[in-house]
């Protein structure tokens, strides 16, 4: 691993205005356009994004450049790049401060990947609710359109390419690739049955790629720099740079950008450590549908291989951070209640057993029912996942199963003291009801 920090995504966020095409362009910014454009095919963007070990950003890892490969060039449908926007996973928060930060950093990507893959239509599908970033990106899309960078002829290469900002209708659902594409489309948003893959029927049933807002906006370093300077940096198996989200009991919050492979000790340290007279007792490594962790696991390279090891998953690199003062079992309730409200209903186990699960853990953390309601919870559990249409079945088991795994003693103290343990004046869990604090 190379250096602690990593700033390249990052690298303009303190510029003056540095949303805008002028303080972009005078970074350097549409360079790499220019220079793919003029030097490179289309194959060979995407030969540059493969040789670069680029994996998705937005938490399945899945190498970039290779989903590029899978669009079957012979089909006659139009080509179409769906940039994932949809930023909604508990904890997230990476890619609306890009966004908002620097827009033409995207939108440069989203220009260089849709030539590569030979689209000729792309869309950014952004949630709805981030108004502001909806402004900020269909500005940005005005200037790229009077500099040339998007339309007809781009550049006088004979590329043409129309760039859709798409507000979405609000639903996490929409975050999962095929239930976005059919909020684009104008339906409800749910997950459809696959296959066929959007690679071969994707949007308007035509060959699709679908990525990250962060894996899209990497793009334009790639080939600025060169596939090898991106390889650099990382591990072995998890090549490049990713923004942390550092979010919770930490002095510093916010977004640091570092190398995959740091581990959560030394973000920490970057973040200026915990708050005072407090330590770290859980947190969370890719957002709140990925498995917990504790202070055990301080030291776990943070890649793909390393979080994958101890049982739980990179995700978005949410790391949510949760010190001694936390009751478990109400966090767990709590983002539980929020999968339950946000279960499109499509499929039974999703539907009936998030409905469940939230009854069984609002008694439990009430101190109502029994040490058998645990292992009725991981049952349900076992049922969920793997189960269900998507992924968000999967995810809302997993802070259940792993809390249970590594603090059931304080599932118990509820049940002996008879409603939550934890005294808020004192801010620790009652030592007499024998709680893993």
């Amino acid at each position: 691993m190379t250096d602690l920090l990593t700033p390249v995504l990052t690298d303009n966020w303190d510029a003056e205005r540095s949303w805008t095409l002028a303080s972009y362009e005078s970074l350097g910014g549409y360079g790499a356009l220019r220079k793919a454009l003029a030097d490179l095919t289309p194959d060979a963007v995407i030969e540059a994004v493969k040789d670069s070990g680029l994996r998705g950003r937005g938490g399945a890892g899945f190498p970039t450049g290779m989903k590029w490969g899978f669009i079957p060039q012979d089909n006659p449908n139009p080509k179409y790049l769906v940039v994932n926007a949809d930023e909604s996973e508990p904890g997230t928060c990476k890619d609306i401060p890009l966004m908002m930060a620097s827009p033409h950093t995207l939108i440069e990507g989203v220009i260089l990947s849709s030539y590569a893959i030979r689209a000729n239509t792309a869309f950014i599908y952004v949630r709805g609710e981030v108004l502001h970033v909806v402004r900020r990106l269909q500005a940005a899309v005005q200037e790229a359109y009077a500099a040339g960078h998007l339309g007809s002829d781009i550049h006088g290469s004979g590329y043409n390419l129309d760039l859709v900002i798409h507000a979405g209708a609000g639903a996490y659902i929409c975050g999962e690739e095929t239930a976005l594409l059919d909020s684009l489309e104008g339906r409800r948003g749910q997950p459809r049955l696959r296959p066929p893959f959007p690679a071969v029927a994707g949007l308007y049933a035509s060959p699709t790629v679908i990525n990250n807002v962060e894996s899209i906006a990497s793009v334009p370093s790639i080939i600025d720099h060169g596939a090898a300077w991106f390889a650099s940096m990382g591990t072995e198996k998890s090549k490049g740079y990713g923004i942390f989200s550092l979010s919770g009991h930490v002095k510093r919050p916010g977004q640091y950008e570092a190398p995959l492979g740091i581990t959560l000790r030394q973000l920490i340290d970057l973040a200026g450590g915990m708050r005072d007279g407090h330590e770290l007792k859980f947190w969370t490594p890719g957002g709140s549908s990925t498995p917990l962790l504790t202070a055990e696991h301080l030291d776990v390279p943070l890649d793909f291989e390393g979080v994958a090891a101890v049982g739980s998953m990179l995700g978005t690199r949410a790391l949510q951070l949760f010190d001694e003062t936390t009751c478990v079992v109400r966090a767990v309730l709590r983002w539980t209640e929020f999968y339950k409200h946000e279960s499109c209903g499509k499929c039974t186990p999703c539907r009936e057993g998030t409905w469940w699960l939230v009854q069984i853990l609002a008694a439990l953390e009430q101190g109502q029912g029994s040490e058998a309601d645990l292992d009725l919870l991981l049952d349900q559990c076992d049922n969920i996942l793997g189960r269900s249409f998507c992924a968000l079945g999967d995810g809302a088991t997993s802070p259940i199963s792993s809390s249970i795994q590594f603090f059931r003693d304080e599932y118990l103290a509820h049940l002996t003291h008879g409603g939550c343990p934890f005294d808020p004046a004192a801010a620790t869990v009652f030592a007499t009801a024998g709680a893993t604090a």
